[in-house]
């Protein structure tokens, strides 16, 4: 009896496998079974499918034992992006559209009982895995997943919005075609991707009145790609700090962009509206480590790596479980994770820079001068102690962001704009990157030796430092780095002690601690 072969796409991680949907009809008890590592949604797909088949118009062999093969048979299968392949399918092997018409295509969209076709997430991320493995194929989609598709350079994507849209392009003649149903309007195009002519939008730092020694330690991290944490009292301006520093670091190359959307994408979160638009992830201090880091079976991306090419901000950061932090120390090095399950693994991008905030103490005013501080040695050492010395060391710069007056407040004007600091911050990683190909941050070894060489005079400053400050050789290896930027934002070619000095200043200890 009728055997067709159609071609899909899973999502594992941003690495979009391969699936051949094999479809099968042979005489016997009528049934429809689907087999092939698929979850639940999947095995809906069978209601889903017969009836958009038959509210289409469109006929369902129901005299026929259906079988639906997803190969490979050890690769999970999640979502509904397997209803349009499998619909497809069954019409090819009952003889309702060609077979052979299919081949050199690739199919994803979920199915309303209707026929309509609905959005699938991961749209992106298929495309991303066709370019970078150089596979020459058509994409279809619903239209609302190929337009995000089609940001893709060089891919070949199609959008419909209605099942009959899709089998009109894969009957074997004109006449058939026009015996099909109509529908409201022509829902079958090629999509391409609209010129990017507006640029990202950002809240400016304009807006922060006072601050000034907190903004350059944000124009340092911007240039440099350095990790942050702000240490002061609730209302001192911390959060608003931290949500405008995306608007600092330099605009988005295309491969960063695909990468970034990529990931919202898996996750259902991308919108053609933040395209390269640097994200900010602000995840709750109760979200869990699965959460930060990703998991779930399949693995699904996490906040570190919503925030891919971004700003992580973790606001009140004490307060999250002292498990999902430590999850945060592998990713700050390696700008990547991996989530291990038995029987499968998944990598995700992590590359982002982190931001976190924090008051000194549990009632906030450990220091101030304006209220007395609550709190006993033992409770502020208590929560202090909440952050691992080798969390702690792998930030690279410490800040105490002290608060404003009402006078400065309501009389200061405003700062210095988001665009005019983004321009140094531009001309510095340009520095960098002519170099070093790559950001301070990411200096290594031999590397940081290399490029962040020091004189007499900045070899006996660093050894005094780092012996009266206790430091480890990784926080060493972080102030040269740090140094190196303020280097590169006063265009200097060597590290001098001037710029020691500034950097040392940012790893002050926590006040208080024990």
């Amino acid at each position: 009896m009728g055997l067709s072969l159609v071609q899909s796409r899973a999502l594992l991680g941003l690495e979009a496998a391969s699936v051949t949907v094999e479809v099968h009809l042979a005489n016997g008890l009528p049934s429809f079974t689907l087999v092939g590592l698929v979850e639940t949604e999947v095995k809906e797909a069978r209601e889903r499918v017969r009836s958009a088949l038959q509210n289409a118009g469109l006929e369902f062999p129901n005299n026929k034992r259906i079988t639906v093969n997803l190969a490979p048979a050890d690769l999970p299968k999640d979502s509904g992006r397997f209803d349009l392949p499998i619909a497809l399918g069954i019409l090819a092997a009952s003889g309702q559209i060609d077979n052979a018409k299919l081949a050199g295509h690739e199919f994803a969209g979920e199915l309303s009982l209707s026929g309509e076709l609905r959005p699938v997430r991961g749209a992106l991320a298929m495309a991303l895995a066709l370019h970078t493995r150089g596979v020459a194929t058509r994409l279809v989609l619903p239209l609302e997943s190929a337009q995000e598709a089609a940001l893709v350079p060089g891919g070949e994507v199609y959008g419909a919005r209605h099942l009959l849209d899709v089998v009109r392009q894969f009957v074997a003649t004109d006449d058939e075609a026009s015996q099909l149903p109509d529908t409201t309007d022509d829902g079958w195009a090629r999509i391409r991707a609209a010129p990017d002519t507006n640029p990202p939008r950002y809240a400016d730092l304009a807006e922060v009145k006072g601050h000034t020694g907190v903004k350059r330690v944000l124009e340092i991290a911007a240039a440099g790609g350095h990790s942050l944490l702000m240490v002061g009292e609730p209302g001192s301006g911390k959060s608003m700090l931290a949500q405008r520093f995306a608007g600092l670091l330099p605009s988005m190359h295309i491969d960063e962009a695909l990468e970034s959307a990529a990931v919202a994408s898996l996750g259902g979160r991308f919108a053609t509206e933040r395209w390269r638009v640097r994200p900010t992830c602000s995840p709750h201090h109760t979200a869990s480590a699965v959460a930060l880091v990703g998991g779930g079976s399949p693995p699904r991306p996490g906040e570190i790596s919503r925030a891919h090419h971004g700003v992580l901000f973790l606001d009140e950061f004490p307060e999250f479980a002292r498990s999902a932090l430590e999850a945060l120390r592998e990713p700050l090095e390696t700008g990547t994770i991996t989530i291990a399950r038995a029987a499968r693994r998944a990598e995700f991008p992590a590359r982002f820079q982190l931001v976190a905030a924090m008051n000194p103490c549990p009632c906030g005013y450990l220091g101030s001068s304006s209220r007395p501080c609550r709190c006993t040695h033992e409770q502020v050492s208590r929560y202090q102690g909440k952050l691992s010395g080798p969390l702690l060391d792998r930030i690279d710069l410490h800040i105490e962001v002290p608060p404003v007056s009402a006078q400065l407040l309501l009389e200061a004007p405003a700062g210095e704009s988001t665009d005019s600091i983004r321009e140094r911050v531009v001309a510095a990683r340009e520095r960098a990157m002519q170099r070093q190909g790559h950001a301070n941050q990411s200096l290594q070894g031999a590397a940081i030796d290399r490029h962040a060489a020091l004189d007499d005079a900045a070899r006996a400053f660093m050894f005094n430092a780092a012996a009266k400050l206790g430091w480890s050789a990784r926080s060493t290896h972080r102030a040269l780095k740090v140094a190196r930027t303020i280097a590169d934002l006063a265009g200097s070619q060597a590290v001098q002690v001037g710029h020691l000095a500034e950097a040392v200043q940012y790893r002050r200890a926590l006040r208080g601690a024990a």
